[in-house]
């Protein structure tokens, strides 16, 4: 079982914490942090919906409830952190090795229910609402570290937490499509996200708040993000051979799609719609707004 400290079990969230740097070089490495955590956290959400479109293809649908079931769940998140903010430091160590796991883990494991299942929505809306928890715990636990560090109006502690988090998720943005996904894909790309997720939460707590802690709670939350740095680096050596399984699935489900879709309509049909229609020709005269399913493929003259 992981425990606090006397001194933070005595003083709670609004006590000062004993750093080992100066409270400035402190703040600014708290904050930095806060850049990094979030420029993960938009890489798993833009890695979630890009998921969405390559494996099921409803873009439009799934990225709407992708975004909306996770932007709720950050507001439960935030709510449900009030209630560890009296041990910040140690829950948002967990909190932040939890998130890298589920979410470093979440591309490998939707690739693996569109091998196994076939269907891949349940887990992806799962996914959202666990990796928006989290994420909204983050913050309010943020709030209170940089506030024992050294005291400050709440307003300005706010902006400056806020800053970081916009500008970092900027960085996510930009770094998802531009570098990781190009030259990683998608499964080492989540990886090695949580990878570096785990170790900037890890970071903050075990070195710059190791004060808080115990001896024994400090081996165990080392060993805790060590697991989660070594579960993921571990996964990065076997997902070559899964993505590929799933790329030759996809391919065949669309010769498949395309072989239906021409062999549908009859060969006049096809000339009409040429090889490359996604749609029967029987069909199209039924879907179209002037149809009154007539044999005829020219739709009536207006009056």
């Amino acid at each position: 079982m992981i425990e606090t400290s006397e001194a933070e079990r005595a003083g709670g969230p609004s006590s000062t914490a004993a750093l080992p740097v100066p409270p400035g070089v402190g703040r600014a490495l708290v904050l930095a942090a806060v850049f990094v955590c979030a420029a993960c956290g938009l890489v798993y959400e833009l890695e979630l919906i890009a998921l969405a479109d390559y494996l099921v293809g409803d873009t439009v649908t799934l990225t709407s409830l992708v975004l909306s079931s996770m932007v709720f769940a950050m507001g439960i998140g935030s709510l449900g952190a009030k209630r560890l903010r009296a041990r910040a430091s140690v829950n948002f160590a967990l909190i932040e090795a939890l998130l890298a796991l589920v979410g470093g883990c979440s591309a490998t494991v939707l690739h693996l229910c569109f091998l196994w299942m076939g269907e891949v929505r349940p887990a992806l809306i799962a996914f959202s609402l666990t990796i928006g928890l989290l994420i909204g715990a983050e913050m309010p636990l943020l709030m209170t570290l940089i506030q024992r560090i050294r005291r400050q109006d709440a307003g300005r502690a706010v902006a400056d937490l806020s800053a970081a988090d916009y500008v970092g998720a900027l960085l996510g943005g930009l770094a998802f499509p531009f570098l990781l996904l190009p030259l990683l894909g998608h499964l080492n790309a989540a990886l090695l996200t949580g990878v570096v997720n785990a170790l900037a939460g890890g970071a903050v707590v075990l070195w710059l708040f190791r004060g808080d802690l115990s001896r024994p709670t400090l081996a165990r939350l080392t060993l805790v993000v060590l697991g989660v740095t070594a579960v993921l680096l571990a996964c990065t050596l076997t997902v070559d051979s899964l993505g590929e399984r799933a790329e030759r699935l996809l391919r065949q489900r669309t010769a498949e799609d395309r072989v239906a879709t021409f062999s549908c309509a009859p060969s006049a049909a096809r000339g009409a719609f040429g090889p490359t229609s996604n749609i029967c020709a029987d069909q199209w005269v039924g879907s179209a707004p002037w149809s009154t399913r007539s044999t005829s493929l020219t739709p009536p003259l207006s009056s």
